[in-house]
């Protein structure tokens, strides 16, 4: 049987050395409550997020910045330099590194959320790839690849100790999975409820799978009468799965097994706010969403947010 999982909590920490990026006022709710929509800075273009505390991380898909909004006062500012190549899957970790996902680049980077330097960075593959997505557990990360049928594993050591940049593993998807056409195929991942395999979402087939890490070995999530199209962005809390569905504008509700074999879809969260939301994180209370504006052409002056919603 297969060690738990255990997946990390994000722990804010201080930031330092930082540039403030002007953006439209956030707009706050009454009796000083924190904000709703949150204003990223104009032709952003953002896609993923990771929250940490009473902060939040968003990633540019145009160049590569990150992003960091307090989500108490809709503040922004960025850490780090633009790569020009893109930001995607985010996460952060207890020690206060962000680990990201670097689509075409075929790597991810890990910065430190205090300075924006980047401690390590990881090239998994060239093209064609797109490392879409990342989730943290005790000992790992694992990062989706929508153009290939394979996670990347990056162990980590002692005390989450990086590895070195070649210590990565490629873990090829067996059974039940099958890579569809050219298109965005594995997306978004996350834990089961029970830490001891991975979830992930296949854009294409609106299909969930419940991955054994040790192995690649993959089998459908069995949810009855119901697939995710545009499936994107996953987020596990207890047993509870939220799919984003991005050009469809809604997140469905999937309670699942402790095992994450199977589940029941309980609810679809729909908002006036959404405009093609990519990913989701919970902070505050309230999940956050960055709206991805895919069917808007970008521009440098297209304006971009994120927006709060309750949990269901």
């Amino acid at each position: 049987m297969n060690r738990p999982l255990r997946t990390t909590l994000g722990g804010a920490l201080t930031a330092a050395m930082l540039v403030t990026v002007a953006v439209a006022p956030a707009q706050a709710h009454p009796a000083g409550r924190p904000p709703t929509v949150l204003a990223l800075p104009d032709g952003f273009q953002p896609e993923g997020i990771a929250t940490a505390g009473r902060y939040a991380y968003f990633g540019s898909r145009a160049t590569g910045a990150i992003q960091r909004v307090d989500l108490v006062t809709g503040r922004g500012t960025t850490i780090g330099a633009a790569t020009g190549t893109p930001s995607l899957g985010l996460k952060v970790d207890p020690r206060g590194r962000l680990f990201v996902s670097g689509g075409t680049a075929g790597d991810a980077r890990v910065l430190d959320t205090r300075t924006g330097e980047v401690l390590a960075r990881y090239q998994f593959a060239t093209a064609p790839t797109f490392v879409n997505d990342v989730v943290l557990t005790r000992d790992a990360a694992y990062f989706t690849d929508s153009n290939r049928p394979v996670l990347y594993r990056l162990p980590l050591g002692r005390g989450g100790a990086l590895p070195p940049a070649d210590a990565f593993t490629t873990i090829t998807l067996t059974g039940a999975y099958e890579q569809v056409g050219t298109g965005v195929n594995l997306n978004g991942i996350a834990t089961t409820p029970d830490g001891r395999a991975l979830i992930v979402v296949q854009s294409t087939t609106g299909t969930l799978y419940r991955v054994d890490p040790a192995t690649g070995a993959s089998t459908v999530v069995d949810v009855p009468g119901h697939t995710f199209t545009n499936g994107d962005g996953l987020l596990l809390l207890g047993r509870t799965l939220y799919v984003v569905q991005n050009r469809l504008n809604q997140v469905a509700v999937v309670r699942l097994n402790h095992t994450g074999t199977a589940g029941t879809l309980t609810s679809i969260i729909t908002d006036p706010t959404f405009d093609v939301p990519t990913t989701v994180a919970k902070s505050l209370g309230r999940l956050y969403l960055p709206n991805a504006r895919f069917t808007t052409p970008p521009t440098p002056t297209t304006p971009y947010t994120a927006v709060a919603v309750r949990t269901h």
